[in-house]
């Protein structure tokens, strides 16, 4: 007996038509959950007649993931509890702890429980004198990653990809720390990824894989990733894909997708709405991100700055 997919009783084996009782589980089909079976076995033999329907469903609840907004990626810094910058050289990792920290905290003065400035440098989290060399740094970095510290093993991605604090410049090295961090959810590390399948680093131009690991990246939070989503879907023609991922993206922060949606305006790809929407979505991401202490940060060096 087999019961077919519009079939209203999903408790029931999509299959063989048997329910939970007896002990029976039945498990849902994972990737579009229209059908539960009672047995790998069911699941194999109802695969023919299920599968149009479930290709079909599965690649519907993706969309719907794909153009949701996500959290921010990096959610609030641990001190001020203010939300972090999307821009890279907004924030800073340190290792003592695994901690992201804006760098309006990490460079404000530390103080110790009276109140005074504590002169010796320290992490402002957890107070652990900062590393004196670059060795140090490594070390704590590679204990990091020990323990399973997917920011650690991200950033030491970085530092083989680009041959950084004396690594040979090795990209197949520097992809199997990105997929490690990625497989912890790191949005970053699955970013990474993606662009070196679209540039051929370490492995072949693949630009599907290379837009699967963005789009995961994106729907981590990850703003840079979904620009390049953007970018993908108008070199398509896609433009109103392209202009959900940048309006996505302003609101995560992204400045070079708001410029994007400008240029759609001008070029009648995107309305005056659309762009006045973009507009006050980056303007409110700024307002959730301003303060004096990063202004401060980003007034005394432009690698510091954070919008």
């Amino acid at each position: 007996m087999s019961t077919a997919d519009n079939n209203k009783d999903t408790d029931v084996c999509a299959n063989c038509g048997k329910g939970e009782d007896g002990g029976r589980s039945l498990k849902a089909c994972t990737a579009c959950k229209l059908v539960k079976y009672c047995s790998r076995e069911c699941q194999i033999a109802h695969r023919p007649q299920h599968k149009k329907a479930c290709k079909k469903r599965a690649a519907e609840l993706h969309e719907i993931k794909l153009f949701k907004q996500p959290p921010p990626e990096h959610g609030d810094c641990p001190i001020c509890f203010q939300r972090m910058p999307s821009l890279f050289s907004g924030s800073t990792y340190v290792a003592c702890c695994g901690k992201l920290i804006c760098n309006g905290c990490f460079f404000a003065p530390v103080y110790d429980h009276q109140g005074n400035v504590i002169a010796e440098e320290k992490c402002p989290f957890c107070r652990t004198p900062t590393p004196s060399s670059e060795d140090e740094l490594l070390k704590l970095i590679q204990k990091r990653i020990q323990e399973e510290d997917g920011d650690a093993m991200n950033d030491m991605g970085g530092y083989y990809k680009n041959g950084m604090f004396g690594f040979p410049q090795d990209n197949t090295k520097a992809l199997e720390l990105w997929h490690r961090a990625a497989e912890l959810g790191h949005s970053g590390a699955y970013s990474n990824i993606g662009s070196a399948y679209n540039h051929g680093h370490g492995v072949e131009v693949d630009k599907k894989k290379a837009k699967q690991y963005w789009e995961l990246a994106a729907m981590g939070g990850n703003v840079k990733a979904r620009y390049n989503l953007g970018v993908m879907e108008l070199q398509a023609y896609k433009d109103d894909r392209a202009l959900k991922h940048y309006m996505i993206a302003v609101r995560g922060g992204a400045k070079n997708s708001l410029d994007a949606i400008k240029i759609m305006f001008k070029d009648g790809s995107a309305t005056k709405d659309d762009y006045t929407t973009a507009l006050r979505a980056y303007q409110e991401y700024l307002d959730e991100i301003k303060s004096d202490q990063r202004d401060k940060a980003a007034a005394a060096a432009d690698r510091h700055k954070y919008y």
